[in-house]
């Protein structure tokens, strides 16, 4: 069988089962169980069992349940109010002001969490009804709070990071770092964004902060006091890391810590809310070590085939220009992403991808770092990114799909505008791993 009809047959099996709702790890399993006896027959079910045991049993891969775990401590504390009520009067009587705390509140919590689908439904729940009823534009608002959220993977602690480490094979310190100034930069130009329309239109904006009270410098400095705890966590995570201190699994045992001292001090911490943390995290854990190990069998039946070897043979034979092919390369992701799952695209890309790379030299951290700001793009692309399904489970009938779906594609053009901008100019993206 030719070996672009093996890929081209694999993939739209994987594809046409995402679709159906099959959970991600179920559908690996039955493209694995099926190739294995297909290709090898029973006897090559003992690849099968060793392939899941040594993707099980790799210790990165615990950085991600302590980073799923930390971020459950956070919402389930209920100490994020403390970082709401902080930055809120941080921010001032600026106006249009709401627009600029909901980016810098959701990368906040995105950064802390990790979780792009719980910053959008909280947000959506509790700024969003705030913003609308204070007479902010609904439409700027959510798309704010979207772009915001959307953070959540790229800025560190971030899961996606982990699982693209991992599976392929480059330094996930470096691309922990790699994220940070790019996911900044993001979020600076959505804040820029909002305020800039608020100027044209002064009507996205009430004409004064909804009868709030100036905030004093001393009210300023003790509301930046109280994020002090929260900046404990952040360099706990990140400040090991660049130092050298620590290896991103330690670094993210120590923001467990730093977060479980953060609700003691805020007098948040109970064996109940622990436990249900600990329970969940573990759930949402197996789930993922389940799916990777399923991924890398299949990137190993690829191998198997010669998949791997006449793809790149056939990319190398097109002798498409650098720029071209990744250009390529991304807008495969891109479209893909508006109809299926982040994590299960990168599960299918990733082993296809990872030669193509090495023949054209591109520097793993930079363009493994452009993939996930690329997939990120889809969590709020209509029609189905999932983030806009998360803001609107927590919004309910304050705001619908179709506007959801239009305050988006702002936003979405600001990624794509800076992706092109960090694909042009590498050392916005490496200035950072560069340093370790």
């Amino acid at each position: 069988m030719e070996w672009w009809v093996t890929l081209g047959g694999t993939l739209a099996l994987l594809l046409g089962l995402f679709l159906t709702g099959v959970p991600i790890f179920v559908a690996f399993l039955i493209v694995n169980v099926g190739g294995v006896l297909l290709l090898m027959g029973p006897s090559g079910f003992g690849m099968f069992t060793n392939s899941v045991f040594e993707t099980a049993t790799t210790s990165s891969l615990a950085t991600i349940a302590l980073f799923i775990l930390m971020g459950e401590l956070l919402f389930r504390s209920g100490t994020i109010d403390v970082v709401f009520d902080s930055v809120d009067k941080l921010v001032g009587r600026l106006k249009g002001r709401q627009y600029l705390l909901s980016v810098s509140l959701s990368t906040i919590l995105g950064a802390l969490s990790g979780s792009a689908l719980g910053v959008s439904a909280m947000m959506a729940r509790t700024l969003y009804r705030t913003m609308v009823g204070r007479g902010y534009d609904g439409r700027l608002s959510c798309g704010t709070i979207l772009a915001g959220a959307s953070l959540a993977p790229i800025i560190p602690p971030s899961l996606l990071v982990i699982i693209i480490g991992t599976l392929a094979n480059v330094s996930i310190a470096k691309l922990l770092l790699a994220g940070l100034l790019p996911g900044l930069l993001l979020a600076a130009v959505f804040a820029a964004y909002a305020l800039f329309r608020v100027h044209l239109n002064p009507d996205l904006a009430p004409p004064d902060t909804g009868g709030a009270s100036v905030v004093s410098f001393r009210e300023k400095l003790r509301a930046a006091l109280r994020l002090g705890p929260f900046s404990v966590i952040m360099f706990s995570v990140m400040g090991f890391i660049l130092l050298g201190i620590a290896t991103p699994s330690e670094a993210a045992a120590t923001g467990v810590a730093g977060t479980l001292l953060t609700a003691a001090y805020y007098r948040k911490l109970n064996w109940r809310m622990v436990w249900n943390s600990l329970v969940s995290a573990a759930g949402i854990s197996s789930m993922i070590l389940l799916i990777m190990a399923s991924s890398a069998m299949f990137s190993q039946l690829l191998a198997f085939t010669g998949t791997t070897t006449n793809l790149v043979e056939f990319v190398a034979a097109l002798d498409l220009p650098g720029p071209v092919m990744l250009f390529v390369l991304m807008l495969v992701p891109f479209l893909l992403c508006m109809f299926i799952d982040q994590i299960a695209l990168l599960l299918i890309l990733i082993p296809i991808y990872q030669p193509i790379l090495t023949s054209y030299g591109f520097d793993p951290i930079w363009f493994w770092t452009l993939m996930l700001i690329n997939v990120t793009i889809g969590g709020m692309t209509p029609p189905f990114g999932y983030t806009m399904f998360a803001f609107k489970g927590g919004a309910g009938s304050d705001i619908s799909i179709n506007a959801i779906y239009r305050a988006s594609w702002p936003f979405v053009g600001l990624f794509v505008l800076t992706l092109i901008l960090l694909a042009a100019l590498p050392g916005l993206v490496l200035f950072l791993p560069a340093m370790l």
